[in-house]
Order: structure tokens, then C-alpha cells, then sequence
């Protein structure tokens, strides 16, 4: 089949392989942990909530399937979650195949994490980047291992706030021009992310991806707004399914053709199949993401050493 009309059905079998998917009770996580679950692979479902995981995992269940769904709790707004979840998957399992960085929230209103970050970049970027660097061991020591950061084409409007990059008091925030900053962080983790695995000499790549525009319940935020509601006939016309939405970052997590830098996403940019897409100059800012690296070790408290 060309790879211009990649599907699940071109997944090879993932017996044998561990994956981590955040966020994956719901919308694209949700259909990403059945693939990998569908071809034989042990997934788990990281969840904040543990019932929901589990209702998400009952779901699944009720289709055939060859591997195996663990579901374990995981909040990335809260660091010490965290730190629970890396040092209960280290206690269980010794790999990590791949590492799919689903989770995220997106243009809410402006509010903090536990740990006083900005709510979206908190979430999107600086949860994930410590998740990653905790289990960096695990990644680095498992042949061919892969991390794959979800991003959005809202990145291409995203611009990086160093000066206030937490819109401290709320101050210039808008839920949009957060969550654009939040993608674009996205992109710089995983392109730097490939620099430091290519610079160590590390069997492992960093890849990336976006669903286009997607049917999950991320944009329940936007939907509350009027002129949004009014819109939804329209938009409706440009939606696909969340099973089509998260083919890209299905194909980055497994198609054995993907290389280290890679960034996959809808071949007609919001819907169709996933083929390798561009990103702005602004996402492949090598000063940008070495100072975002920077900052999130230094907030996150989360060095990444060889």
C-alpha cells in the first residue's frame, strides 16, 4: 500500500513491545492505545483519572485483541504524580519501547498547575518533559526506543514568551496565543531532543506529530463560546474521526520507516492520512529549544544526563 494512505492495517505486530501513552482514556490517546493493544503490544494507559482509565480500557477490551492494557495514574500537572508514575513503571518494567506523549489541554482559561506553571505549557510541555527525562534510563537502554511529542498546526502561530513565559497574573494571556506557545514547545523538545540522542550516541529517536482537526473533547473550552457554537454546522464539514486524527502519531510511534525528527501529520494538513509535514523555522530554533531545554531542567528539576 503507498504510504500516502497509511493505516493501522500497515502496523507491524508490537508483541513483545512496551508503550506508554498519556492522556489515554479519551479522543486520540483512547485510539492509539487500541491499535497498539489491536497488534499485540503492552500499553499503558497513563490516566489522571484511574476510573476513567479503566472505563477507557473496558471499552476497548470488548474487541478483539492480542496484547495487554495496564492502566496507571498520571497527572502531568502536578510533578509529584510524576515522579509516582516513573517510579512505579521503573518498578514493574525494565524498557521502554515507545513513549507517546498524547496528553494535553487546550485554550483554557488561564489558571496554574500545582506546582505554579502556566496551565497549558505546564501540562503540554513541561509534564511531559520531566515524564521523558525520569525515564530517560529506561528509554536510552531499550534498542531502537522511541518518544513521540503530540503537537498542532496551531504551533505555526505559536511564538515562545521567555520574557513571561508563565503570563504571570494572567497578564497578556489569552487562551490561544498559550496554547500555540504550548505546541511550539512541543516541537523544540523533540528536535533538541534528537540533537542530544544523535550527540550521545543514544539507539533511541525523538519524532513528532499533529492530528489535524479532530473530533476529541480537547476543544470543549472554545465550543462554550458563542460565535463557536454558531460555527459547528461548518466545522463539522472539516472534522475527522478521532481514529483518523491520531494516525499520525500512531504511524510515528511504529512504522519502521520513521526516522529521528521526523513530524507527521495529515497529508491534506487537517484531515487525510499521515505523511512527514513541515514546521515553521520559528519550531526548528535551535537557540530557542537549548533555551527552553534549559528552563524546563531548571523548573522541572529534571537533568538529562548520558
Amino acid at each position: 500500500m503507498n504510504n500516502e494512505f497509511w493505516t493501522t492495517e500497515n502496523m507491524p505486530d508490537l508483541s513483545g513491545k512496551i508503550i506508554i501513552v498519556t492522556g489515554g482514556n479519551s479522543g486520540l490517546g483512547y485510539e492509539a492505545v487500541k491499535a497498539f493493544a489491536q497488534k499485540g503490544a503492552e500499553v499503558i494507559l497513563a490516566s489522571r483519572s484511574v476510573e476513567k482509565g479503566q472505563n477507557a480500557k473496558i471499552e476497548i477490551e470488548k474487541e478483539p485483541f492480542n496484547g495487554k492494557i495496564v492502566v496507571m495514574q498520571l497527572d502531568l500537572q502536578d510533578f509529584a504524580s510524576i515522579e509516582k508514575f516513573a517510579e512505579n513503571f521503573k518498578q514493574k518494567y525494565k524498557k521502554i519501547d515507545v513513549l507517546l506523549n498524547n496528553a494535553g489541554i487546550m485554550t483554557t482559561p488561564y489558571f496554574k498547575t500545582k506546582d505554579g506553571l502556566e496551565g497549558q505549557i505546564g501540562t503540554n510541555h513541561f509534564g511531559h518533559f520531566k515524564l521523558t527525562g525520569l525515564l530517560l534510563d529506561l528509554i536510552k537502554s531499550t534498542p531502537k526506543s522511541r518518544v513521540v511529542n503530540v503537537s498542532s498546526i496551531a504551533h505555526e502561530r505559536g511564538e515562545m514568551y521567555f520574557d513571561n513565559l508563565m503570563f504571570e497574573n494572567g497578564t497578556d494571556y489569552t487562551p490561544m496565543k498559550a496554547y500555540g506557545q504550548s505546541k511550539l514547545a512541543n516541537l523544540l523538545f523533540t528536535f533538541e531532543l534528537q540533537r542530544f540522542f544523535e550527540a550521545n550516541n543514544i539507539d533511541s529517536i525523538a519524532v513528532a506529530a499533529h492530528p489535524g482537526v479532530s473530533k476529541t473533547n480537547l476543544a470543549q473550552h472554545m465550543l462554550k463560546k458563542f460565535w463557536i457554537k454558531l460555527l459547528v454546522p461548518v466545522m463539522l464539514l472539516m472534522v475527522q474521526k478521532a481514529s483518523i486524527g491520531a494516525l499520525p502519531e500512531i504511524r510515528a510511534a511504529v512504522d519502521p520507516s520513521v526516522k529521528g525528527g521526523d513530524y507527521y501529520g495529515p497529508h491534506k494538513r487537517m484531515k487525510g492520512y499521515p505523511v512527514i509535514v513541515g514546521a515553521t523555522e520559528e519550531a526548528h530554533s535551535i537557540e530557542n529549544a537549548k533555551k527552553l531545554w534549559t528552563i524546563s531542567e531548571k523548573l522541572t528539576g529534571v537533568k538529562f544526563s548520558i
